[in-house]
């Protein structure tokens, strides 16, 4: 009688591969759906009854919100083309004294966040600041006596966030005229054509996808702010967010409005994708010139380098000096524990946030990677949908799950065991730093991705031919080959996480500052000298990508 041998449990290394398989997309997807569930919940209260306050809202203040947003991102479009796409040409295309210097010292006015200059600019010119007191000292008017613009007033504001905004255009127009061919510019001049219609009638359309690009993303920072609208009085979505949240009580009206300016950031996507179809251009040519660059003399050379030391003037050098001299004014004040904690606060935020935007971003990447499927491919571009929605918006989105979550826990736990269980996600730093995933994954993830895509698939078959799973090739293989990429991505959510305002202002826990949050609440009692150190703390920091994106630029030149 034969006798069978006991069963033994074996690991089938075809079921392990299975597994693994099918593991990295459903990581991939559970990711995407939740970093999409702020968004999806604002779209979701559109077909909420609306009530009494939305039609309250909508007699009364929605038109402004409406015009004033409209006609800030027309003011702030004006300001950014003319400044972003005339420095581009003239950096690009002409040879002028100063032009080497101007090439990178035009995106400083990146490291200045918009709400930062607006009070710098106000304590400047206001009627107490040191440009209006020099009018009077000097002619001895009085209050009345003479006209000067407002600062604070929606052109103003306007005009703060241009000088701060124009590089995204610059960067991404200098790109293209840098890249265009230089026969078809050569032809331009046979034909009869100076150097100025040949910018207007040739290189100027070649160039339209990517200032379109460039401009789109500063139209979305222009309707993501809030402190430089807020600080100058000018009612636009994101003061009307936090008016109905706070003041009304409502956070379904919330939600609505935050549905209403989502609409508008996807309608600024779709039209930034429709020119970028509608417009292909290639270069016929495969010559490798070096550019031909304009030599201006004279007046010309001296109008070039004023036109291009006025926005870094305005935009960067005069507030960064006027926060210097506030500076030094307060620092023995200033300079305490509160300072210190602050500081504390705001690094030790931004830190983490980085970290796990870093961790998120290589998990998706290499998801991606490893099973480049049509889900996973539209899960990874989903989550990073939050870079191009408000910061506010992502705040009422987090809010309102995050509170329905622990008001059933907390009722579950007192009628089960009479406990309460009080807030465990939202007032807490969980919230905070889940709205700044959702919203700044995007920066770390095309770095990842980037430094991904330049790592060839044989490394990948190496790994698995030396018998290591995908996460010990990602750990072993690609993750020291990509430090360069890593550091740059971890930096850059690090800067991004320090500088948000309106996303910390609804969800921070109470008693909890940041330096953004102390700046805000400083300025807005019109202590603006008092503001800055934290202010000149964040700008300080906000150099750091400038600097990554001037050296990146440099090694593209050097690789031409």
């Amino acid at each position: 009688m034969a006798v069978s041998a006991p069963a033994v449990a074996r690991h089938d290394p075809v079921d392990r591969r299975r597994f693994g398989q099918h593991l990295w997309p459903t990581l991939v997807i559970t990711i995407a759906l939740l970093l999409a569930l702020p968004v999806a919940v604002v779209v979701g209260f559109v077909f909420v009854p609306a009530g009494e306050v939305w039609q309250h809202l909508v007699e009364t203040v929605l038109p402004d919100y409406v015009s004033n947003s409209l006609l800030l991102m027309l003011g702030v479009a004006l300001g950014t083309l003319i400044g972003g796409v005339g420095t581009a040409w003239l950096t690009s295309m002409c040879r002028f004294p100063g032009r080497a210097l101007f090439e990178w010292a035009l995106l400083l006015p990146m490291a200045m966040p918009a709400y930062i200059i607006a009070y710098t600019y106000t304590g400047m010119l206001d009627f107490a600041g040191p440009v209006q007191t020099l009018i009077r000292d000097l002619t001895g008017w009085g209050w009345g006596d003479y006209w000067f613009p407002q600062i604070r007033s929606l052109p103003g504001a306007a005009l703060m966030l241009s000088l701060v905004l124009y590089p995204y255009v610059y960067l991404l127009a200098r790109a293209a005229f840098l890249s265009q061919s230089l026969c078809v510019l050569d032809v331009s001049r046979t034909l009869g054509n100076g150097p100025w219609r040949t910018f207007f009638t040739v290189a100027l359309p070649l160039a339209r996808p990517a200032i379109v690009a460039g401009l789109s993303l500063a139209l979305m920072e222009t309707l993501a702010d809030y402190g430089t609208v807020q600080y100058f009085g000018v009612p636009t979505f994101t003061t009307g967010i936090f008016r109905t949240w706070f003041g009304l009580g409502n956070p379904a009206a919330a939600a609505q409005l935050s549905a209403l300016l989502l609409a508008f950031v996807f309608a600024l996507i779709l039209l930034e994708r429709w020119s970028r179809g509608q417009a292909r251009y290639h270069s016929t040519s495969q010559r490798q010139q070096s550019i031909r660059r304009l030599h201006l003399r004279g007046r010309q050379a001296a109008a070039a380098f004023g036109f291009c030391a006025l926005p870094l003037t305005l935009g960067f050098l005069l507030p960064a000096g006027q926060l210097a001299a506030w500076w030094l004014t307060v620092a023995d004040q200033r300079l305490d524990a509160e300072f210190a904690t602050l500081a504390l606060n705001s690094l030790a935020l931004a830190a983490g946030a980085a970290v796990l935007a870093l961790a998120l971003a290589l998990l998706l990447g290499y998801g991606h990677r490893l099973r480049p499927t049509k889900p996973v491919q539209a899960a990874v571009r989903v989550a990073g949908l939050g870079y191009a929605v408000p910061g506010t918006v992502i705040a009422v989105g987090v809010m309102i799950p995050f509170a329905w979550l622990d008001n059933s826990v907390d009722a579950w736990m007192r009628a089960t065991f009479g406990v309460s269980t009080g807030l465990l996600l939202s007032g807490t730093l969980v919230a905070v730093i889940f709205a700044y995933l959702v919203r700044f994954l995007a920066v770390s993830l095309q770095t990842v991705e980037s430094g991904l895509g330049k790592i060839r698939p044989s490394m990948d078959e190496a790994g698995r031919a030396m018998g290591l799973r995908p996460r010990q090739v990602l750990a072993r293989i690609h993750m020291p080959m990509l430090q360069g990429s890593l550091l740059t991505a971890l930096l850059l959510v690090f800067v991004d996480v320090l500088k948000e305002l309106p996303a910390t202002l609804i969800l921070r826990p109470f008693n909890f500052n940041t330096l953004a949050v102390r700046a805000y609440e400083l300025a807005s009692d019109e202590r603006l000298a008092d503001s800055a150190p934290a202010a000149l703390t964040i700008v300080a920091a906000g150099l750091i990508p400038v600097i990554i994106l001037s050296r990146s630029i440099t090694r593209s030149r050097a690789s031409l």
